[in-house]
C-alpha cells in the first residue's frame, strides 16, 4: 500500500507522515488472534530452504520466515475515521553463489515453494555475478543454535480491544475539544513481527517483536483572523506494549516553561489537554527576532537532530556513496575517521546501541543473525565509528558486523540500517533549570517539527513545537516562528553542555525510510536536555512572506 493509499484510508491530512501499510486486510479479531508460527514448522522449512541452496551452489544462505502484523486506528473530534489491520506472512531467502547476493521470496509455505525461491536465489546470485567486480566478503558470525527472544511488555496491544483503543483516542480528543482546540486528530501505530532467521552458519533465531506510537494533532483556530497554530503530541514511540499509554501524574515531568512530558509511561489526555491550551497561546506569542542565540534543546526535539545529522550521516552505505542516488552521500567521509575528525565539542559522545530498553531499536539479533551490541560513533567530539552490517566491516578494518542489519518485511532483503544512535548525558550533575540560568539571550524549544537538510547531511534547518524566550536566566515568554540553522560540524562543536542522566528521555522515529526499493525502519534516539551557544535562528513567518 502506497501513501496515498494510506492517507485515503486515514482520512487525514497527515502530508509529512510516510506510513507505509503492507499486507493483506484482515479483521482485528484474526489479528488479535494471530499469534506466530509454530517453531517446529519454521525450522522445518528453513532446513528445506537451507539444503535446496547448498545443492544448487550456495556457499551462504539465510532464511527469514515471517509474520507481521500491523493496525491503525484513526480518529477525528468525535469520530472514528478508519481501522486497519493487516497482515503480511512469507519467506525471503539469502544467499551468496559465486561471491555473489542472490535474494528470492515467497508468501507460499509449502516445502516445495520454498525450496524453489531458494534455488531462485542462487540463480539470481550466479547471473549477478557476471558483473560482479570483488566477491563479498563477510565478517565471522559463529552459529547460535536454537534460541527466542521476545519485546518485553507487560500488555500485548494486539490483544486489547478495539472498543478500548476507540474510548481512549475519542478521550484525547474530547481533552482536546474541552481545552481549547478547534480540531484534534489522534491515532493509533501498532506493529508486531514474528521473525524467524535460520542461517548456514548455524543459528536458529525466533524472534517476537512489538511496537507501537500515539501520535496526535491538535489545531486551534482565531475565528476572527483566520489564522491558526497547531501542537502535535508529544509522545514517543516505543519499544514497548500498551502499558506505556498507563502514563499518569507520577509519570510527569514538569519542564521549564510549565511544559509537561513523560518518561517510560505516557498520559495521552492530559498531554492532549496541555497541547490544546498550547496552540491556542500560540495565536498570541510573539514572533522570533532573527539573530544568535544560545539554544537549549529539550530531548523531545533533540532526537530528530541527532537522527538527521548523525545518525543518517555515518551509516556506512550512505559514506560509500551506495545510498546516492536515493538519499545522497555523507560529508563524514572516511578519510575523516582516519584524520581523527573533530565532529563535536568534547561535551558531544554518541553511541549506537541496539539493547537499550523501550526503544524502537532494541532486539536480541539483527536480520544477520548478529547479536546487537553498543558501540561509539563520536567520543568526547572525535569521529571513531560507523554503522556496519556483514560485508561492510572489512571495509572499515572491523572484525565483526555492528548487528544493524534490518529488512522491514520477509519480502524485503536485508540491509544496514540505523541503529537507535543517542547524545550521552553529561557526567556532572546538572538540571535543564540550572543549565538555563546561565543563559543571557536565549530561545528553550521542546518537540519536533519541519526541517530540511541536504544530500551530504552537512546543512540544516530545524523547528520544532513550542519555543520560549530566555532572558538573563528566566523564561520570559512564550515565541513563535523559530527555525535554526546549522553546519553539522559547526553545530556540534557549538555543545557548551548537556544535562546530566536524570534528565534522558527517548524520542524516535517511527518509518524511517531508506533504500530503493524503499523500506522503513523504527529507530530511537536518546539525550538530556542539552545548550547550544551562537546558533542563527531565522523567523519562518518572515521567509515564508
Amino acid at each position: 500500500m502506497d501513501r496515498r493509499r494510506f492517507l485515503t484510508l486515514a482520512g487525514i491530512g497527515a502530508g509529512g507522515l510516510m506510513i507505509p501499510i503492507s499486507g493483506r486486510l484482515v479483521a482485528a479479531e484474526a489479528l488479535a488472534a494471530a499469534g506466530p508460527l509454530d517453531v517446529a514448522m519454521k525450522k522445518a522449512l528453513a532446513d528445506t530452504a537451507l539444503d535446496a541452496a547448498k545443492a544448487a551452489g550456495a556457499s551462504y544462505c539465510d532464511v527469514r520466515i515471517g509474520r507481521y502484523l500491523q493496525q491503525f486506528v484513526v480518529t477525528r473530534e468525535k469520530q472514528v475515521d478508519n481501522i486497519v489491520n493487516t497482515e503480511s506472512t512469507g519467506v525471503g531467502i539469502r544467499v551468496i553463489s559465486n561471491g555473489t547476493w542472490g535474494f528470492a521470496a515467497s508468501n507460499d509455505l509449502s516445502k516445495d515453494s520454498v525450496a524453489e525461491a531458494a534455488r531462485q536465489a542462487v540463480a539470481i546470485a550466479k547471473a549477478n555475478s557476471k558483473s560482479q567486480t570483488q566477491p563479498v566478503q563477510l565478517a565471522p558470525v559463529k552459529g547460535v543454535g536454537e534460541v527466542s527472544w521476545a519485546t518485553p511488555i507487560e500488555k500485548n496491544a494486539m490483544e486489547v480491544p478495539i472498543k478500548d483503543k476507540v474510548d481512549l483516542l475519542l478521550s484525547v480528543n474530547a481533552a482536546a475539544m474541552e481545552a481549547g482546540a478547534s480540531f484534534v486528530n489522534s491515532i493509533l501505530f501498532l506493529v508486531n513481527e514474528h521473525k524467524y532467521f535460520a542461517s548456514s552458519d548455524g543459528s536458529y533465531i525466533d524472534q517476537d517483536i512489538h511496537r507501537l506510537w500515539s501520535p496526535f494533532f491538535v489545531t486551534a483556530v482565531d475565528k476572527e483572523s483566520g489564522k491558526f497554530r497547531t501542537r502535535n503530541g508529544l509522545s514517543t514511540p516505543v519499544g514497548m506494549g500498551f502499558e506505556y499509554l498507563d502514563g499518569t501524574a507520577k509519570d510527569r515531568i514538569i519542564l521549564p516553561g510549565g511544559v509537561e512530558m513523560y518518561n517510560q509511561r505516557y498520559d495521552i489526555v492530559a498531554d492532549a489537554r496541555a497541547a490544546a491550551k498550547q496552540a491556542t497561546s500560540k495565536l498570541k506569542a510573539r514572533s522570533v527576532k532573527p539573530g544568535k542565540y544560545d539554544l537549549v534543546l529539550d530531548p523531545s526535539h533533540m532526537w530528530l537532530t541527532i537522527h538527521e545529522s548523525v545518525g543518517h550521516p555515518l551509516e556506512l552505505d550512505r559514506v560509500l556513496g551506495y545510498e546516492a542516488n536515493f538519499a545522497g552521500t555523507s560529508f563524514a567521509t572516511l578519510d575523516k575517521r582516519e584524520d581523527k575528525f573533530r565532529y563535536g565539542s568534547d561535551n558531544v559522545t554518541l553511541v549506537a546501541d541496539r539493547t537499550q530498553d523501550g526503544s524502537l531499536g532494541k532486539v536480541a539479533y539483527d536480520d544477520e543473525g548478529v547479536a546487537t551490541k553498543r558501540w561509539d560513533l563520536v567520543k568526547d567530539g572525535i569521529l571513531v565509528n560507523y554503522q556496519a552490517i556483514r560485508d561492510q566491516a572489512h571495509i572499515i578494518g572491523e572484525k565483526e558486523s555492528h548487528g544493524c542489519c534490518y529488512a522491514d518485511s520477509w519480502s524485503s532483503v536485508q540491509f544496514q540500517r540505523m541503529p537507535n544512535v543517542s547524545l550521552q548525558a553529561g557526567k556532572k550533575p546538572l538540571k535543564p533549570e540550572q543549565m538555563i540560568a546561565d543563559v543571557e539571550d536565549g530561545i528553550y524549544i521542546v518537540g519536533a517539527g519541519s526541517f530540511s537538510i541536504d544530500q551530504q547531511r552537512y546543512n540544516a534547518q530545524f523547528g520544532g513545537q513550542l519555543f520560549y524566550e530566555i532572558k538573563d536566566g528566566k523564561i520570559t515568554e512564550q515565541i513563535e516562528d523559530v527555525a535554526y540553522q546549522m553546519r553539522t560540524p559547526e553545530f556540534w562543536n557549538a555543545c557548551v553542555g548537556v544535562c546530566d542522566e536524570s534528565d534522558y528521555r527517548l524520542g524516535g522515529s517511527f518509518f524511517d525510510g531508506k533504500g530503493q526499493p524503499s523500506q522503513v525502519s523504527a529507530v530511537s534516539h536518546g539525550s538530556a536536555t542539552a545548550r547550544f551557544n551562537e546558533i542563527n535562528v531565522i523567523n519562518t513567518a518572515r521567509s515564508l512572506g
